[in-house]
């Protein structure tokens, strides 16, 4: 070899003419590298076929045929235009970036004035055909800035829309798109060790009117490149906007996000929330003590009197039927509810995310249902996030780069036993009864280039490895590089650098000549195998992405089976190895399975904490519910067997509702299964202790016996739990309007539940209390009833520790004139406070609150979030009713030369500008553009045998040039390449089976083979572009690209049924496999709303039907449930719960709870007939409230405390926090702030009940005088024997008709008086 370091530069003289034969410096090449022989002469004048050719390849240089002079051959002009046929495959998409690439090495190879622009530096003997010539290997191109920068500019934005990604990324090397700039795309052309240049060629790039350093003659190369928005001389138009942003009309500025309600200059919220608290404040104490005068009956007194009467004699009637036939009864429920419970032998448990929180008619079930009928469901994903926390990077000067910064994490051993795992998943075998064969990975792999017959190697598993082929030799390999004299060893660092920049390469630049594709055919891109990565320091990663991607069969095929089998041994190994002390990774890891296995394992695991949660209530109820007036009662007057009884009431009544919704085909759920047992406990609890206590604080009157006490008890306390009961049996049946399938199963089971629950305490409870009351007469002991106690009952009230303490002391402290009044202020300033911090809740669950604590799917999220340095795909799908074929068609939906500015995938480009707003980062691929350059006669993509057996038909770019002599399609007169209808559907077909290589990088086969469906006759019915979001790392960042995603494709829906034939239903939709999750989101808000007010409803109307038209009685009940919701919501807020579907069945609950907690207290006080506001709200409190404390707060609060213990972090947020939240919520709201908003807005006393009462104490007075006249009469009694007297001898006073109806009277009046 020779090195020239002088030469001649003339104008019209060539440097080198025809070809001398293969580089013998070069080997393993793509294309034959064919180098010049060195030949100092004059320019040829071309003239015929010559001349021909030369305005083919290199139009640029003709001058007629007369004047056309070159420096090239045919043979040269053939081999130029092989080559250039290559980088048209991916410039084609621009003319004029196209034109000017071709142009610069039209110039360098066939320009009359060769010698004047290049400078021969090396020169060698070549021996060919027998024939021994000095042929070129190496020269110097003199370019000037000006040229260079044109042509660089027109070509830097040229998509390649399979990738989404810049074609100047695969044509420079280690710089890729982003560091790319004139020089270094022009030393990537002229390097031949990127196997496609045949020569090496050192570009100099010169300014204008610089001459320092050139040699003598030579003038740099200064002709006119073409901007990308102007047309070529050949025909060819401008560039489209994705393509040259010069291209690119004006757009408007992107709307802005919405700016939050202001007024006054701060928070809008804030400022209604502050009047509100004034406005309330200022008319909190209007309203004072006053006395009530019962000489008047309105109408709705009487309405509520006869509604009062109604229910409790009804009541007391049923009660007594029960208690005096308690077997029979007890026998007849267990039937009804062994009926019931009998459909639980098939009942259904759903699991699936999918199905329990989206609606099978909502928009997101609907469009995955057509995305998954029509394409393959998104595949299945198992993957690694490998890190090495703590190692040392280095920095390694590499020959070919320069200095490069290593992490301690890209090291040669860690790269060999990522491997080396990796090798170890992938030979997973193991039985399948399925298949009834041992099955591996290549059963259920997703393998795009080979999907009918996969080998291993055809398996999508991206990884760094895969630069390497998986190849340890590769790895391994090193060899010595000689450049710009000096020679260094290159190795696996400077490989992985190149692949890394430049993952679309068939061979690196390096003397080791390793092409950069993965094993099974299609690229890695960088952001699939390293993350935690600055500013495309790729080498300085912070981890390893290892991810084996599985086909996603449906639930019911064997398929699935076997997929699900793979990912269990995956799991295995993977947690295995996670355990080897060898292991020198810290990694996170996931399968697709592991999110619901995840969330079955702690349901399973929290079920126990249930339990210890349930069993909590019942040792409370069973203590709680018991009498102690001596030791020596003790197990007599315990409760044991009736907190029992109330307990399996309960869970017969959930176990009734399960049942039955399983017998006509409504499944359940886990939520269910956790939550309604719960709810209904707090329900039943409430009304057994409310019935329980009543019973025990009443004295049994002469002459009545057991059973007729148990109806006349059951007749006065009855109406209040019937009230309780339907109010929130109403509420949840109005509940499962809701049209998320969760709320609407648990609201259908709670609403079933409770209203079992409420007739099974009518009938089995009353039942069993009659039992047991029978029992406790005869003074046997409870589990021991063999065995009596002496001691005897005290025929008097027992009222408990908790009732005389409330009427001493609780209520009177409360109701105090001072008191009052600070609680007003207080509960009002949490109200309006809640109401701003309402508009403040963040709306969304963040898929790892679903994962217990410990669990390794934290882990992983954590990862993902940190590392991964791109978002899900989306796809964005046409439905069928819109004609491809049509020239106006492809136009609306390309992005190329000729199509539309405002097209499909140019307003996706649009959306992607502006990723901070669209939360799109890469644009969307497109057959359509590809399929289009696939047609373009400049490649040789699409040609047809010329002769032999299949002549006319596809002839794949692999075969030989001399076979396919034809192109598929004509260059196009106006330079913008359309097929027609005919082609289109002819060669489709061939597009989307034809696999990419080199020769021809446009085939569809894996990109889009399976994007675009047609049916039996060949017509288009749905099609698919794929984009990716940006990272989401929270549900807010989900639901806000949902939302993006949607308005852009209505808009592209807009669009392209403007295009003539386009069906007026045709639509186009985002598809992202998270949607069906997030789509809630949305909606939930309104629907929230809804159901709350659903709930709302009824509680008010069933109040004010059961008060007798008590429009106040409603009001208060409604208002003090609505502040109970609103501080719920606030304190959400305050405490970071997030507001979701969770959340929301939780409210609905809140509102069910928040009713037995308020309506009881509510009725006592409306039927109250004591003098004054505050005497009556002492009463209600004193009464009910102990009751309510007893039987709601302090039955919900033990079994909450239990729940914090759970690992489940759901289970801890929204079952711990949130039911501790209503409760305490609750409590307050209940005992505190309604007894004093009753107080100052209560209804007035039903002044029916003070006349009823009137008339009855006359009567009883009229007869009491009838029957001292009758006794004057017969017994001749003085007036003074009236008086009542103590006489041993005597009959008592008592069994007197006159005392006995006193008595009676006094009774009468103090029940009325009490309750």
């Amino acid at each position: 070899m020779q090195v020239l370091s002088e030469a001649q530069h003339e104008p019209g003289f060539c440097t080198f003419f025809q070809e001398c034969g293969l580089n013998p410096l070069l080997n393993d090449t793509f294309i034959p590298a064919i180098v010049p022989c060195f030949d100092y002469s004059r320019a040829r004048h071309l003239t015929g076929e010559h001349y021909r050719r030369l305005k083919e390849v290199c139009p640029m240089l003709d001058k007629g045929e007369n004047n056309t002079y070159a420096c090239c051959s045919i043979k040269q002009l053939s081999s130029l235009e092989r080559s250039l046929t290559l980088s048209k495959a991916v410039l084609i998409r621009c003319p004029s970036c196209a034109e000017n690439f071709a142009h610069l090495h039209c110039i360098t190879t066939c320009s009359p004035n060769q010698s004047q622009t290049i400078n021969v530096t090396q020169v060698m003997n070549v021996t060919s055909q027998g024939k021994t010539k000095l042929a070129v290997v190496g020269y110097q191109a003199f370019l000037s800035t000006t040229f260079a920068e044109a042509s660089f500019q027109s070509c830097k934005n040229v998509r390649i829309p399979a990738t989404g990604g810049f074609a100047i990324g695969t044509m420079c090397g280690r710089y890729g798109a982003k560091l790319c700039n004139p020089q270094r795309w022009y030393d990537f052309q002229g390097d031949s060790s990127n196997g496609l240049a045949p020569l090496d060629i050192d570009f100099q790039l010169i300014k204008e009117g610089h001459t320092e350093g050139l040699p003598e003659g030579v003038i740099p190369y200064n002709g006119r490149a073409l901007m990308c928005n102007e047309t070529t001389p050949s025909g060819g138009q401008f560039c489209s906007c994705q393509d040259c942003e010069e291209s690119c009309p004006k757009m408007p500025p992107p709307p802005q996000p919405p700016s939050p309600f202001m007024l006054l200059g701060t928070d809008g919220f804030l400022v209604i929330s502050i009047i509100l608290l004034c406005l309330l404040i200022l008319n909190s104490n209007d309203v004072t003590q006053r006395d009530i005068d019962p000489s008047e009956v309105t109408c709705a007194d009487r309405n509520s009197l006869v509604a009062q009467d109604f229910l409790s004699l009804q009541f007391q009637r049923w009660g007594t039927l029960m208690a005096t036939y308690p077997l029979t009864v007890l026998l007849l429920s267990a039937i009804v509810v062994a009926v019931f419970s009998a459909g639980l032998k098939s009942i259904e448990l759903t699991t699936d995310p999918v199905e329990l929180w989206s609606a099978p008619n909502s928009r997101a079930r609907q469009e995955k249902d057509f995305h998954d009928s029509h394409f393959d469901p998104f595949f299945r994903t198992n993957q690694l996030i490998l890190t090495a926390p703590g190692r040392k990077g280095h920095i390694y000067n590499s020959l070919l780069f320069g200095p490069q910064n290593f992490s301690g994490l890209v090291s040669k051993d860690l790269v060999i036993e990522l491997l080396q795992l990796q090798t170890r998943i992938q030979n997973i075998e193991f039985w399948s009864d399925d298949l009834n064969r041992t099955a591996s990975l290549k059963d259920v792999c997703f393998a795009p280039l080979n999907p009918s017959n996969p080998s291993l190697t055809d398996c999508a598993v991206n990884s760094l490895p895969q630069y390497f082929q998986n190849s340890l030799d590769n790895i391994n390999a090193k060899v010595n590089m000689t450049e710009l004299g000096v020679t260094k060893e290159v190795d696996w660092r400077d490989h992985l650098i190149y692949c890394l920049n430049s993952p679309l390469s068939f061979k690196d630049i390096t003397d080791l000549g390793m092409s950069c594709m993965a094993d099974y055919g299609a690229p890695v891109f960088s952001f699939l195998a390293v993350g935690g990565y600055e500013n495309d320091d790729f080498t300085n990663a912070e981890a390893f992405i290892l991810t084996f991607s599985l086909n996603n069969y449906a639930r019911n095929s064997t398929k699935f089976k076997v997929a699900m089998q793979w990912e269990t041994e995956f799991l295995k190994i993977v947690q295995e190895y996670q355990k080897n002390p060898a292991c020198n990774f810290t990694f996170a890891y996931m399968a697709e399975r592991s999110l619901e296995d995840e969330i079955n394992r702690t349901t399973a695991e929290d079920i126990p904490i249930f339990m210890i949660s349930y069993a909590v209530i019942f040792v409370y109820i069973a203590v709680a519910l018991g009498e102690y007036s001596s030791w020596r009662r003790i197990l007599v007057d315990s409760k044991f067997l009736v907190g029992l009884g109330g307990i399996l009431v309960v869970g017969c009544s959930v176990l009734a509702s399960m049942g039955f919704y399983s017998w006509i085909g409504i499944p359940s759920s886990l939520v269910i299964l956790q939550v309604v047992p719960f709810l209904v406990l707090a329900v039943g609890a409430d009304n057994i202790f409310i019935f329980v206590l009543e019973y025990q604080r009443d004295v049994r009157k002469p002459g009545e016996t057991r059973q007729e006490q148990i109806g006349r008890v059951l007749g006065n306390v009855a109406p209040s739990m019937l009230l309780c009961s339907l109010s929130e049996s109403v509420c949840f049946f109005l509940g499962a309007l809701s049209t998320m399938p969760a709320v609407k199963t648990f609201a259908l089971y709670a609403a079933l539940a409770v209203l079992m629950d409420f007739i099974l305490q009518m009938t089995a409870f009353v039942a069993l209390l009659s039992l047991d009351a029978r029992r406790q007469d005869n003074n046997r002991c409870e589990l021991l009833c063999c065995v009596k106690v002496s001691t005897r009952r005290p025929n008097k009230p027992n009222e408990g520790f908790l009732l005389p303490l409330m009427r001493k002391y609780y209520a009177p402290v409360l109701l105090h004139r001072y008191t009052r009044i600070i609680v007003m202020l207080v509960f009002i300033f949490m109200f309006c406070a809640s109401i701003f911090l309402m508009f403040n809740v963040t709306v969304g669950l963040d898929q790892e609150l679903a994962m217990p604590q410990g669990s390794y799917m934290l882990d992983y999220f954590k990862y993902l979030y940190k590392y991964f340095e791109v978002g899900v795909p989306v796809y964005f799908v046409t439905k069928g009713g819109y004609d491809f074929a049509t020239v106006e068609g492809m136009n609306a939906v390309c992005s190329s030369v000729g199509c539309d500015q405002f097209s499909m995938t140019q307003k996706i480009q649009y959306a992607t500008d502006h990723p901070e707003l669209s939360y799109l980062a890469i644009p969307a691929n497109s057959w359509v553009d590809d399929f289009i350059d696939w047609l373009n006669p400049g490649s040789r993509c699409c040609r047809l045998y010329t002769f032999g057996p299949n002549v006319g038909q596809f002839c794949p770019a692999t075969e030989a040039s001399f076979l396919c002599l034809r192109k598929c399609m004509r260059p196009p007169a106006n330079g913008v390449l359309r097929p027609t209808e005919e082609q289109f559907y002819r060669f489709l077909p061939d597009f989307l089976g034809n696999r990419p290589d080199l020769t021809c990088p446009k085939g569809g086969l894996g990109a889009y083979d399976k994007a675009v469906v047609r049916n039996e006759i060949g017509e288009i019915i749905a099609t698919r572009f794929m984009a990716y979001h940006t990272p989401l790392t929270n549900s807010q960042d989900f639901t806000a690209a949902l939302l993006k995603a949607r308005e852009l494709a209505h808009n592209i829906t807009l669009g392209m049924r403007k295009i003539k034939g386009t069906s007026p239903d045709f639509e186009v939709f985002p598809y992202t496999v998270t949607n069906v999750f997030y789509e809630q989101y949305l909606t939930i808000v309104p629907e929230g709303l809804f159901n709350i007010s659903m709930c709302l409803l009824p509680t008010f109307v069933v109040c004010c039907l059961l008060l007798g038209l008590d429009l106040l009685s409603g009001l208060l009940n409604l208002l003090t449930i609505i502040m109970i919701v609103v501080d719920t919501v606030g304190v959400m807020t305050l405490w970071g719960i997030h507001y979701n579907a969770v959340a929301l069945i939780n409210l609905v609950t809140a509102v069910g709870i928040s009713v037995e907690f308020v309506s009881h207290m509510t009725r006592s006080f409306a039927l109250s007939i004591k003098p004054t506001h505050v005497e009556r709200a002492m009463e209600a409190t004193a009464n009910m409230g102990s009751a309510v404390f007893a039987g709601v707060a302090m039955t919900n609060l033990p079994g909450i405390l239990v729940l914090a213990f759970a690992k489940a972090q759901l289970i801890q947020i929204f079952f711990f926090r949130l039911n501790l939240i209503i409760t305490l919520l609750g409590l307050v709201h209940g005992l505190v702030f309604l007894p004093v908003l009753l107080s100052y807005f209560g209804p007035g006393v039903n002044k029916g009940v003070l006349l009823k009462l009137q008339q009855d104490k006359a009567e009883a007075r009229r007869e009491l005088e009838m029957r001292h006249t009758i006794k004057q009469i017969y017994d001749n009694v003085s007036f003074e024997d009236n008086e009542v007297k103590q006489d041993p001898a005597a009959p008592t006073d008592d069994s007197r008709p006159s005392k006995i109806i006193e008595t009676q009277q006094e009774k009468k009046e103090e029940r009325i008086d009490r309750f």
